[in-house]
């Protein structure tokens, strides 16, 4: 038997040193699925328990080896769940490549079962690259050239393959008219800005007193140029939650996470600062960042399309990060007063240590900042964070210190639901050495985490270190959302929107041969988490946690910030509503109409 066209995906993938694809069988892949039999599984194949999974799988195994993420599914229904996890990709920057199914070309147009425009379907998520492969001669240049777009535009491209032509005899295309061969190496570039607009930028950054940088996913690969210019500049760092992993925040001027689920350091950063350096970051609130006319403006970006925005930059430098900081730094003069600087750095003292009072108060049955204070320095020094969106979010942006080699993500800019344990699976592969530690909250994790626990204990023998932890926050609410109708709207919980059904989440993880923890009370907290970390496979620990705990808005009063949980926790209603009505009003002010984190 020659080689098909299903063969070819296989081999060209090899070639492209794809070494898994995340995905879910059907009949409108069966020819890819022989091809992985006679294979012997290369590249392996990874099973979710369902598509929008495995697109998940794909963009956490691309966010933490920055290598092409390939997922797989069937035509129709499958192709449709792939599109959650695929705009994931898309909104977060991550190269992700969807292989998919499609109808034999002879029913096509035939209203057939499972039929559905799949053009229509990833026009929009696969806007960079989306083709059909209808003859066999096609294959190599829409395969090489999805691959080599998601790479340089760091997007989702998708590959659509009919059944019928999974199954043809490949032949690659000849030298002849109308014939488009193609090549495999995409080569290495680096793109770097004008000598002029880096000059002029050296200007703009010399000139400040007060200088402020915001760091994001870009900076990723800059970390000591990130650094040295901080210090030349006496400079505070803000990190955008993508940007987290970025710089260590045990670096005094580290001011942490900014934004709604930020900290209140990183929004008196940007208040008062007289010039602002953005680095590989698109972030979008725009009301988180210095007054327009406060602060003269520089900002760094590889992609064209994203620059210029958020603020009123008076220069913008498009170049790769770690090239255009080389080129900067020479240019910038150090030696500015301390002020600045040392008010920075108090202000991040002070914020840790009312966090760490945040933490330490009694709540019913366990304080939720508590249960990620507690993890925060038992941390392995190699260990991958994955949060899900929710209030957990909150928690692993303001009490988690990513320390030098540490590495953490989110489901940035889609915020969606139920994407930490998928990416947790998506880091294993992608670092079988290393610890991977999930944060979620019950509601996340009855949306898609406890499918994917099967997932976790089908492959724990695959990975080196099998360590995969996952942490649940149980308190039968919604409770990002519950907080924002409190905040925004002054409405109490609604209940049947709001409340979830009461699940062991230990107890299935035990049925599946998991370790599973159950703690109820605070002094178990740290001891759970202890034992979690030392368990020779993957670990649920769940924990009680206390709904009324208010995830605070970072613009808020040191004083709000420390008493509203105060006043919540004990009873008085007084004081909480009236707090609350504050943070009403600072939340109206800042994020009117604002949909779930």
């Amino acid at each position: 038997m020659g080689s098909t066209v299903s063969d070819h995906v296989l081999q060209r993938l090899r070639e492209w040193g794809v070494e898994q694809v995340f995905g879910y069988p059907g009949d409108g892949i069966n020819g890819l699925l022989a091809a992985w039999g006679r294979a012997d599984d290369r590249p392996r194949f990874v099973q979710s328990r369902h598509e929008e999974m495995s697109a998940f799988q794909a963009v956490g195994y691309a966010k933490f080896s920055g290598r092409l993420g390939v997922c797989a599914a069937t035509s129709g229904p499958g192709a449709i769940h792939l599109l959650n996890g695929l705009y994931d990709a898309k909104l977060d920057h991550v190269p992700v490549l969807a292989i998919v199914g499609q109808t034999h070309r002879t029913a096509m147009g035939g209203s057939y079962q499972q039929e559905v425009d799949l053009h229509t379907l990833f026009q929009d998520v696969a806007s960079e690259f989306v083709e059909t492969v209808t003859v066999p001669e096609q294959l190599p240049n829409v395969l090489d050239r999805a691959i080599r777009t998601a790479y340089a535009r760091r997007c989702p491209t998708a590959v659509i393959i009919p059944g019928d032509v999974q199954e043809l005899d490949y032949s690659p295309p000849t030298h002849a008219f109308k014939m488009v061969p193609s090549s495999l190496d995409r080569g290495a570039w680096t793109a770097v800005p004008s000598e002029e607009s880096v000059r002029r930028a050296a200007e703009v950054l010399n000139s400040g007193d007060k200088v402020a940088i915001l760091v994001g996913q870009g900076a990723a690969g800059a970390r000591h140029q990130v650094e040295t210019l901080a210090e030349l500049l006496g400079a505070g760092v803000a990190k955008a939650l993508l940007g987290k992993d970025v710089l260590s925040d045990e670096l005094p001027y580290v001011t942490g996470s900014i934004g709604l689920l930020g900290t209140r350091p990183s929004y008196e950063l940007m208040r008062d600062c007289d010039t602002l350096l953005t680095i590989g970051s698109s972030f979008p609130y725009s009301q988180f960042l210095p007054e327009f006319g406060a602060a003269r403006g520089v900002q760094i970006d590889i992609d064209p399309h994203m620059i210029g925005m958020r603020y009123p930059y008076e220069v913008n430098l498009v170049g790769d990060t770690r090239a255009t900081l080389e080129r900067l730094i020479p240019l910038i003069e150090g030696g500015r007063g301390r002020e600045w600087y040392d008010t920075v750095c108090a202000n991040v003292a002070r914020w840790k240590e009312t966090m760490g009072r945040r933490a330490a108060l009694e709540a019913d049955p366990i304080n939720p900042e508590y249960v990620a204070a507690a993890l925060d320095p038992l941390l392995p020094a190699d260990a991958i964070v994955t949060s899900d969106s929710g209030s957990t979010a909150n928690w692993y942006a303001r009490h988690l210190t990513l320390r030098e080699g540490m590495r953490g993500s989110l489901s940035g800019t889609l915020a969606t639901m139920g994407c930490a344990v998928p990416y947790a699976i998506g880091a294993k592969f992608a670092h079988p050495d290393r610890p991977v530690v999930a944060l979620a909250g019950d509601g996340a994790m009855q949306m898609n985490g406890l499918a994917e626990l099967i997932t976790a204990a089908k492959y724990r023998d695959r990975w080196e270190d099998p360590r995969l932890v996952v942490g649940v926050w149980n308190n039968r609410d919604l409770n990002q959302v519950t907080w924002e109708m409190r905040a925004m709207e002054g409405a109490p919980s609604f209940l049947p929107s709001q409340e979830l059904p009461d699940v062991r989440y230990a107890d299935f993880a035990r049925s599946l041969g998991l370790t599973g923890i159950r703690v109820e009370r605070p002094e178990d907290v740290e001891g759970a988490w202890r034992a979690a970390l030392a368990a020779d496979g993957p670990a649920v620990v769940e924990f009680l946690t206390d709904p009324a705990v208010p995830p605070v808005p970072p613009h808020a009063s040191w004083e709000q910030i420390e008493a509203t949980a105060t006043a919540i926790l004990k009873g008085d209603a007084d004081r909480g509503a009236m707090v609350r009505q504050g943070f009403k009003a600072k939340v109206q002010e800042f994020l009117p109409g604002r949909e779930r984190q």
